[in-house]
């Protein structure tokens, strides 16, 4: 299991490989790493996710090459490092209260403690250092140094997971669920324990998988490790379809409810516009909108004339209301060229509420035309 730790540059210092100086060294590495960061960002007047790219790339290139140095002289399996051994850990052991437990899960255990506890006794701080570093300034917080904490929080934590997971799955580890559940909610609390339980619900459904899966397609198993990866990969897949804010199906549906709405809108507009001009019933097509309206009951259709039915005529006459009356206000109160004024009318008559209509109601002293000379119909859908 040794074979599974980080080589940072400490070990080639102490020659060691033991837990407290990989852990030591990964924090070093991590408060360096946010340093040259902020610094060079700073300095060359960049954009701080460019300097972090140089800074990553540069640091990584340089431990690639004190791996190579040191690799003659460790037992260093490539894809041990890259994946990790989680199946292995019950193997190395160590005492705790006379209980012979998994050393990686008593590290990771104090790792979840130790992130625990900052997180509830500076939640306040953190949130306010990472929304609005100006604002936590001027609350006599340092942003810098909490962005500091929180670097060498995450080095601490990729280290000590490391060896379970290895250095590329850790990576999917630590963005994944939180990535999930940032799909799913936007309140920061709620994203912290959403995001625990996607990772549970994920360590939970690879392991089950890295047993059953492969031998469906003729292979003995798989590392849980990686299964993980893809497992916490398919449950943001179906959050990101379905989360009902931010879900790429759920959106779909709401921007296709919309255009359907403004069209149905739209038409019950131009009907009640023809039957206001003694067209009392329109020989028409039957477009698809059309029997869309028929369908709903807001149209009717004798031998190829339409009109509107009564609860047809209540819902356009709320739609030309809110119409007309915002053309009253944006050219009486907002000096809008009445050409303007007809378009601007025609988007916002379909966010118009029934108490905003009634706003601009009483605002203009109840008009009882439009600038066009038309009548504003006075009753409500």
């Amino acid at each position: 299991m040794q074979c599974c730790r980080a080589l940072p540059p400490l070990f080639l210092i102490t020659g060691s490989r033991d837990s407290g100086p990989m852990l030591l060294g990964a924090v070093i590495a991590g408060v360096l790493t946010a340093g040259l960061t902020q610094g060079l960002s700073h300095a060359g007047k960049i954009e701080e996710s460019t300097s972090m790219g140089v800074v990553f790339t540069t640091l990584f290139a340089i431990g690639l090459l004190l791996i190579v140095r040191a690799a003659d002289r460790v037992d260093l399996d490539p894809s041990c490092v890259l994946y990790g051994a989680l199946e292995l850990t019950p193997l190395d052991t160590m005492a705790v209260s006379g209980l012979h437990l998994p050393r990686a899960f008593v590290v990771n255990a104090a790792v979840l403690g130790v992130n625990g506890l900052i997180v509830w006794l500076l939640f306040k701080e953190l949130t306010i250092g990472a929304f609005d570093p100006m604002l936590a300034t001027t609350q006599g917080f340092r942003p810098r140094l909490l962005h500091q904490l929180l670097m060498a929080l995450v080095a601490l934590t990729a280290v000590a997971c490391f060896e379970t997971v290895g250095s590329i799955l850790v990576v999917a580890m630590l963005i994944v669920p939180a990535a999930t559940a940032r799909l799913m909610t936007n309140r920061l609390p709620t994203m912290i324990w959403l995001s625990l339980g996607v990772a549970v619900i994920g360590t939970f459904l690879g392991h089950i998988g890295a047993l059953t899966i492969p031998p469906l397609f003729g292979f003995a198993d798989t590392t849980t490790s990686g299964m993980m990866a893809v497992a916490g990969g398919f449950l943001f897949f179906i959050a990101l379809l379905f989360s009902p804010q931010q879900g790429l199906l759920i959106r779909a549906y709401r921007q296709n409810a919309l255009r359907l709405r403004i069209r149905t809108e739209d038409a019950l507009a131009t009907l009640y516009r023809r039957e206001e001009e003694d067209y009392p019933a329109l020989e028409l097509p039957p477009t698809r909108q059309l029997r869309h309206l028929r369908r709903r009951g807001l149209a009717v259709e004798e031998r190829g004339r339409w009109q509107l039915s009564e609860r047809g005529k209540a819902e356009a006459e709320a739609v030309v209301r809110s119409h007309r009356l915002w053309e009253s206000y944006l050219v009486d109160h907002a000096n809008m060229p009445l050409d303007h004024a007809h378009q601007s009318s025609e988007r916002l008559e379909h966010v118009t509420t029934p108490s905003l209509r009634e706003g601009l109601d009483e605002v203009l002293a109840k008009p009882e035309r439009d600038p066009h000379g038309h009548s504003i119909p006075r009753g409500e859908g």
